[in-house]
């Protein structure tokens, strides 16, 4: 029998507290489902200004706490607390001149914090702190992405023989390999990891410093979201530069399916929704549709099919293919987009535009609101995401679960989770397409209007196949477990 463990979970988001995309669910729901399996977790955040403190109940726990960085610099902080409705502990870690920001990463004008490389080298250090001071013994350190990857590199440099820590493993998990913290040379003092570490193999690059990399190097293990971006991100193509340090990695670099939290993601208990529905009766979904309709100034009509996104304005997600796509499908077809999202300014400009120019027709909301997004999942027909890659996805394992089927780009978790409509057979639970330009996207959509029209039997089929489907955490959790005990210290 396999023992339990302690597993530290470090990170610079978590649902419900502070959200900017997928990591955030990610690190919300894994937890939990580890708990569930009997494990001991916690979870340790950054204490950003926009967390309500009396909404989730949080108090003091640790002040004052000094960390020592580079340069002979002493940090001093304070440790809050509270814990999830599951009983996860989570710990919040209180510096006002690094984290009484509203946002996480960078300001209204998407422009990074340029002292970003200090803010999240001293979370990383102040969360190992953090299990010293108050002995939480950990056989596990897991971080997520840049912000906390100079986790595994403390660990390894600082506390390689705490009686705290130095039995620890340290994972890091790969949530998006476009963004790895790169910096000027002149933020690595402060860090304290020491110019013998900055070196090609670990933290230097192009005479800068690359959070990511330094983290891949020093990880006992490394994961991604999804086996197939795991293939992708080792290669030149979608490596992003990272190709030699994660193959170097060996058997220790591997994709695990992010799950869903269907506590949070089921149409039959969604109190988001004006609605609930199941596979036994459809009902529900019509009047979500309906209020999807109502909400966004489309014409309300059953036969009409809509074309829901949420997402954020990014170039990754493909949002800039789609734009001219819209306005051709309008042309052409008897069809609703509904677009809820944010980021990118002309983006959002362009999108901003179209009910405008298509009233009754194409809806958008600029922005995020949870629940619009679920609204958008239930009262959608399809769901589109012409990602450029797409570590994992979220949204298409939702959609699936509301009965709204995925039109997705053949990458990473898309690949992974949808299965290609099959015109023949009628089974399938999406349509998915290769090449992204206009042409493919339009096709593509065209394929699943037409099929909307010309074939409802297998719109039937493919929605019920699709919600029968389950891609929960009891069966990534117990992958992450295996790996777990696989790299832990005996």
């Amino acid at each position: 029998m396999k023992r339990k463990l302690n597993i530290v979970m470090i990170a610079s988001e978590c649902v419900p507290y502070v959200k900017t995309g997928g990591l955030a669910d990610v690190v919300g729901a894994l937890p939990k489902a580890l708990k569930k399996m009997g494990h001991e977790v916690c979870i340790i955040l950054p204490y950003y200004r926009s967390i309500d403190r009396s909404k989730y109940e949080i108090s003091q726990y640790h002040a004052p706490m000094g960390v020592w960085m580079g340069a002979n610099t002493q940090e001093w902080c304070a440790v809050n607390k509270t814990e999830t409705e599951d009983g996860v502990p989570v710990y919040f870690i209180e510096h006002d001149r690094f984290f009484a920001r509203d946002r996480p990463y960078n300001d209204s004008n998407n422009r990074d914090y340029l002292d970003n490389a200090e803010r999240f080298a001293f979370f990383s250090r102040a969360a190992l702190q953090l299990c010293i001071d108050k002995n939480i013994q950990a056989d596990i350190l897991h971080a997520h992405d840049w912000p906390t990857a100079l986790v595994p590199a403390y660990h390894k440099l600082w506390h390689w023989n705490s009686s705290v820590l130095s039995k620890a493993a340290s994972v890091l998990t790969i949530h998006n390999i476009d963004h790895q913290g790169l910096f000027g040379r002149d933020h690595y003092e402060y860090t304290g990891l020491g110019w013998e570490n900055f070196t090609s193999e670990k933290f230097e690059q192009y005479n800068g410093i690359n959070y990511l990399k330094g983290g891949i190097y020093f990880a006992d293990l490394v994961n991604t979201v999804s086996p197939t971006y795991a293939v992708e991100t080792r290669s030149t193509e979608l490596g992003r530069g990272m190709q030699t340090p994660l193959n170097s990695k060996g058997e220790y670099y591997l994709g695990i399916l992010n799950g869903v939290d269907y506590t949070e993601w089921s149409p039959e208990k969604d109190p988001h929704l004006p609605a609930k529905y199941s596979t036994r009766s459809m009902k529900g979904k019509a009047k979500c549709k309906a209020a999807l309709q109502e909400r966004f100034g489309l014409k309300v009509d059953p036969k009409i099919p809509i074309v829901g996104i949420v997402s954020r304005f990014a170039g990754q997600k493909g949002l800039d293919v789609l734009y001219p796509v819209i306005h051709e499908a309008q042309r052409q077809m008897e069809i609703q987009f509904v677009v809820v999202g944010s980021g990118d300014k002309q983006l959002e400009a362009q999108y901003m535009a179209l009910p405008n120019r298509y009233p009754g027709k194409v809806g958008s909301f600029i922005g995020y609101s949870n629940p619009l997004a679920h609204l958008v999942e239930a009262g959608s027909d399809f769901f589109v995401m012409p990602s450029r890659f797409e570590p994992c996805g979220l949204n298409q394992l939702y959609s699936l679960r509301y009965g709204t089927l995925p039109i997705v780009r053949s990458t990473g978790g898309l690949a992974d989770t949808v299965e290609q409509y099959n015109e023949q057979t009628g089974e399938g639970t999406g349509f998915l397409f290769k090449d992204l330009s206009v042409g493919a996207l339009f096709n593509t959509i065209g394929w699943a209007v037409s099929t909307w029209y010309d074939r409802p039997k297998h719109i039937k089929a493919m929605i019920k196949r699709g919600m029968a489907q389950r891609f929960d955490w009891d069966r990534s959790v117990a992958v992450y477990e295996e790996w777990y005990h696989r790299v832990v210290r005996p």
